[in-house]
């Protein structure tokens, strides 16, 4: 008996949104995304669910997709933390000191 590959379609790549990273479909939310908050805020997977108004079973495939592909995402976002911090450094998103005529 041969075994049938099932394929969950939960999990899609565009090059048209969020420039190709895998996000949820029917979203715009990266896998990313979902991955830094269960690592960074400590969500559980129900917490994110209710924050981004996602299904659990999306979370989960958010979840699945990112463990499956750790090393890459991981690698996507230490490079926005740099991105970030360059950024910060060079002073944007700062509010512009206030002048008195």
């Amino acid at each position: 008996m041969e075994n049938t590959i099932l394929v969950i379609e939960t999990i899609i790549s565009n090059p048209a949104i969020r420039s190709g990273h895998p996000i949820i479909a029917g979203t715009t939310l990266r896998v990313q995304d979902v991955a830094e908050s269960l690592r960074f805020s400590g969500y559980s997977p129900e917490e994110i669910a209710q924050h981004y108004q996602l299904t659990l079973a999306q979370v989960h495939a958010a979840l699945a997709y990112y463990f499956d592909h750790q090393a890459a995402i991981d690698q996507q976002i230490e490079a926005d933390i740099a991105l970030i911090r360059q950024a910060q450094e060079q002073g944007f998103g700062q509010q512009p000191p206030m002048i008195f005529a």
